[in-house]
């Protein structure tokens, strides 16, 4: 068994932060041990301000900025990362990449110390750079790929990611294909009516629902949902907004003539029971981005055995390949959304029979066992290699 130190978020709440959370619960419940840094320490005057907050058995690095997308750790961080990496001699660090000026000093701080050092490289693109949005993702790719070619492994999640990544001069023997997974027997069709479901259920009302659950930002494009959305003529529909983001505040009031019998902002949700109740009760779900990395409320949604709609963008058109979904193109995102969205409307029985075949697609490919096997493979090669 290894002794990780991972390197990542726990919040605000986003997909890094349940991939860190999700994977770090696998890795324990296998054996490994698992030291969490993560920036939950905010920056103050006091220069002996303690790396274990009372409430946090990890480590915790201060910061001057957080926020879902990025991360400004205060100038001491660099520091209190080493002590604490030094203290704890880890077998492996393993930093779920947060978008933050810390992650480049990683390979020379690990070298130091003479710790092998992984990489999840978690950012959003699209390989065409169809948009405005994706050309913005494509340098955050440019700005890190020098410091990615000296991790000692990247995880990328599909091949085109990889591809980008080798034309900016990462090795490609340096980089491995993960893809994320998800733990098939949480999110699952629903099988009774258990309590949460049935508080949901209430909430909802007996219309059909279809849903988008995530960040509410310009590249998750979910302007062009509403839409398309706002020309849906069944009464008996909703659709329902679950998440939060810089862009909320906006599309609220942009599409406010579109009222409760139409749209639910039903806001953040945290609670895991809640969301996995909501995506069992939702028909369809709804993935309209720009750019995207590998998505796991996709891979949720999927595994719940709901229909599900996305863009080509990142590697979601991979997942959804072969009959598992509906790939639209980032191109004209509205217009495709307005003739597909009355074909899921008016066919219950295709959206069905999508959202089973979205199903086995996820136990075929995208479990998190899976996942956890590729990855402790790859510590114990790089255990192997610095041992010798």
């Amino acid at each position: 068994m290894a002794h990780i130190a991972w390197l990542g978020k726990k919040s605000p709440f986003c997909g890094n932060v349940t991939y860190g959370n999700t994977t770090t619960k696998e890795l324990k419940a296998r054996g490994h041990k698992i030291s969490f840094i993560h920036f939950d320490n905010p920056s103050s005057s006091n220069p002996s301000k303690p790396l274990f907050l009372a409430n946090d058995p990890d480590v915790s690095l201060p910061y001057l900025i957080k926020s879902q997308v990025y991360t400004i750790p205060s100038p001491r961080a660099e520091k209190e990362l080493r002590l604490s990496l030094e203290r704890l001699k880890p077998d492996i660090v393993h930093a779920s990449l947060t978008l933050s000026p810390l992650d480049f000093r990683l390979p020379e701080l690990c070298n130091e110390i003479k710790v092998p050092l992984v990489g999840t490289f978690h950012p959003a693109f699209d390989t065409k750079n169809r948009t405005l949005t994706a050309s913005t993702q494509q340098l955050t790719y440019q700005l890190y790929a020098p410091s990615l070619a000296k991790f000692d492994k990247i995880i990328v999640f599909s091949e085109p990611q990889k591809n980008v990544l080798e034309k900016l001069g990462v090795p490609k023997e340096k980089q491995i294909i993960i893809p994320n997974g998800v733990n098939e027997n949480i999110w699952k069709p629903i099988c009774e009516k258990n309590k949460k479901y049935a508080q949901v259920k209430n909430k909802l009302g007996n219309e059909r629902i279809f849903l988008y659950m995530g960040r509410i930002a310009n590249e998750k494009n979910i302007e062009a949902l509403l839409r398309s959305w706002r020309q849906t003529k069944n009464k008996d529909c909703k659709l329902v907004i679950v998440g939060d983001g810089p862009m909320k505040p906006t599309l609220e009031n942009s599409f406010s003539n579109l009222n409760k019998e139409k749209v639910i902002w039903w806001g953040a949700e945290l609670d895991l029971e809640t969301r996995i109740a909501i995506m069992q009760i939702a028909e369809v779900f709804f993935l309209p981005s720009l750019v995207e990395g590998l998505s796991l409320s996709l891979l949720e949604a999927m595994s719940t055995a709901t229909a599900c709609v996305a863009t080509d963008a990142g590697a979601d058109g991979e997942v959804l390949d072969n009959g598992a979904g509906i790939v639209i193109s980032t191109d004209n995102v509205t217009s495709q959304l307005k003739t597909i969205i009355p074909i899921l409307v008016e066919h219950p029985t295709f959206t069905k029979n999508l959202g089973e075949k979205a199903r086995e697609r996820v136990i075929e490919r995208y479990t998190i066992s899976q996942n956890i096997n590729s990855l402790e493979k790859v510590y114990k090669n790089l255990k192997d290699t610095f041992k010798n």
